[in-house]
């Protein structure tokens, strides 16, 4: 166990020291000033709002930031659809792929557009070349921009003061383009492949079994070798928080992580941008206190439940203790578990604590398959969900989401000490308590109802693969993850079906829009406020109580909403794991 938290420990300690000097570049990048890297990116710039026809002095209010917002994702959307419903009929299709249909390319685009990046579908036996680089992988790019300017606009929002707008959104997309997500993702594209990782776009190869085998009276001599530009988007998939994959097997092939040191690598990149944008904001908001404060939350929150979850798996299944099976080969890192679904390359630790990481963001990537984690461990991976996406969250909306809970933590506390609420010299009042509420309130009820709805029509029990507490947790993973916009699933449940299609295409959009909104109008009301002077009446936030404080309001925002579902699931079915141990003792 103690190898296991040190790995933990050398993620999160390795996210922190490359995401300080990173959020002092996207400080200068979105400020606009000039400084090396516009020597390289700057003409690039330049000409692309010369073509475009933008004026990039112009300061938009949050309405019209926020509606340019909704357009381009509602362009890229419609584009997405269009491109996967006629894929048999464009280029660069060479295994003859068929279209997924109106269902899977509905549900496909608005997983994409959202960030959510969820799957029905094996990427390897369903999208064509073309799909995956001109559909998929631009959607990587600029759904995961359109969260890292929600925590931007959110940022001048403190940072401002008597003014109306909160920047040009068309200028924060192109920047977080341009200077952020292309070079860092070349960077690990390149390191990826130098690992094993493949980029190619040839047919899939046939080639010859070592150790041919026998299946249903057959001897199979060859199997097909899916081909791809996999290391390119594994890399914006990370970083941009993307999740989806270009295998099904996703982080856990060996064409997209090919060792252990490539998964320790995809880690610290789910946690690289989050992490720099909590620093980004401690600088925009001239108070580096604050991002410390807010880190705290996020550590409070994230490093435990990684590290029971992967104590849960690594002590393994008491049925198999009681049947004498032995379940590690290596126990620093493997562990048991239920000795099924984990990739042997990186061990049950490695893909508990990577289970952790992407579902504590909103990457939802896989190095393993969740389905078979134990039921603590899946619950883990459920409540970092719940907690609504902030330990760290995802690009840009996991910052945003946390300051909205700041912000009703900074009126709880100062409502309980009698004292002014303010957060970094401006005045919280109705309207922002009003806004934050909402943001936080929309995910619970689209989770709470979505899985009521699942778990009381044929259509959503019909595709339940374990009966039991199991098959419950299946419905309510796969209604927390898209209204999440996570996009990891346990694997059991059947989502490919016209009923899951629509449910969780519904709630991906829903959540994005509805939870986002008001964040995007908290920054246009500070923007617009004066800068008051800290008095002795002014609550402090970016102190270590205030962050013990905020963690523990998290929590039980949490708790209180999804305690009782997670009871009838995960909690269920730990409970029931000591009856199954007697029984297998008595057989």
């Amino acid at each position: 166990m103690m190898d296991t938290i040190l790995l933990t420990g050398s993620v999160v300690l390795a996210a922190v020291i490359l995401a300080w000097p990173l959020g002092w570049y996207l400080d200068l990048a979105y400020g606009g000033r000039r400084f090396w890297a516009t020597r390289f990116f700057g003409p690039i710039e330049t000409a692309i709002y010369s073509i475009s026809g933008i004026d990039p002095s112009e300061d938009m209010s949050w309405k019209r930031y926020a509606l340019l917002w909704l357009l381009v994702n509602l362009l890229g959307g419609i584009f997405l659809y269009l491109l996967l419903y006629f894929q048999p009929f464009l280029p660069l299709n060479p295994q003859h792929f068929r279209g997924l249909g109106a269902g899977g390319s509905f549900n496909t685009a608005a997983s994409f557009i959202t960030n959510t990046n969820w799957q029905d579908y094996s990427g390897e036996t369903a999208l064509s070349y073309c799909s995956q680089v001109l559909g998929i992988g631009v959607q990587y790019f600029m759904a995961a921009a359109t969260g890292m300017v929600l925590a931007v606009g959110l940022s001048r929002g403190f940072s401002r003061a008597d003014q109306a707008g909160i920047g040009n959104l068309w200028v924060d997309l192109t920047r977080t383009v341009i200077y952020i997500f292309l070079p860092l993702s070349v960077l690990l594209a390149l390191f990826l492949i130098s690992q094993g990782a493949i980029q190619n776009f040839s047919p899939y190869l046939r080639v010859h079994l070592v150790q041919p085998f026998l299946n249903a009276g057959k001897l199979v001599t060859h199997q097909m070798l899916a081909m791809g530009p996999a290391g390119s988007q594994t890399a914006i998939e990370i970083l941009g928080n993307n999740g989806g994959g270009f295998f099904n097997a996703n982080a856990g092939h060996p064409f997209q992580s090919p060792s252990g040191v490539t998964n320790w690598v995809l880690m610290v990149g789910m946690l690289l941008l989050p992490f720099a944008l909590v620093f980004y904001f401690g600088r925009v908001a001239r108070n580096r206190k604050i991002a410390f404060s807010l880190m705290g939350v996020i550590l409070l929150l994230l490093v435990p439940l990684a590290i029971l979850s992967q104590q849960q798996d690594l002590q393994g299944n008491p049925v198999f203790h009681a049947l004498g099976v032995t379940q590690a080969n290596h126990p620093q890192f493997s562990g048991g578990g239920n000795m099924e679904g984990v990739e042997d390359r990186f061990g049950t630790g490695a893909s508990a604590l990577f289970g952790a990481i992407a579902t504590g963001t909103s990457t939802g990537a896989a190095n393993s398959d969740y389905d078979s984690f134990m039921p603590i461990s899946g619950f883990v991976n459920l409540f970092l969900m719940q907690l609504g996406e902030i330990a760290p969250g995802g690009v840009g909306s996991g910052l945003a989401s946390l300051i909205g809970f700041f912000i009703i933590s900074i009126f709880l506390g100062s409502l309980m000490v009698g004292r002014t609420p303010e957060f970094l010299g401006k005045k919280l009042e109705a309207y922002e308590m009003k806004m934050a509420a909402f943001s936080i309130l929309v995910m619970p009820v689209l989770v709470l109802v979505g899985t009521a709805i699942a778990a009381s029509l044929p259509g959503g029990r019909a595709a339940i693969l374990n009966p039991g507490p199991h098959g419950f947790s299946e419905i309510l993973y796969a209604v927390t993850s898209p209204a999440n916009n996570n996009g990891s699933a346990f694997g059991g449940l059947d989502a490919g079906t016209v009923f899951y299609n629509v449910l969780t295409g519904i709630l991906m959009l829903l959540n994005r829009y509805l939870a986002y909104f008001p964040l995007l109008a908290i920054a246009g009301s500070l923007a617009a406020k004066k800068r008051m002077t800290a008095t002795a009446g002014t609550l402090n936030p970016a102190t270590p109580l205030f962050a013990i404080f905020s963690a523990v309001v998290i929590l039980l925002v949490g708790a209180l909403n999804f305690i009782p579902a997670l009871a009838l699931g995960p909690v269920a079915e730990q409970l029931s794991l000591p009856a199954l141990h007697a029984q297998a003792v008595l057989h």
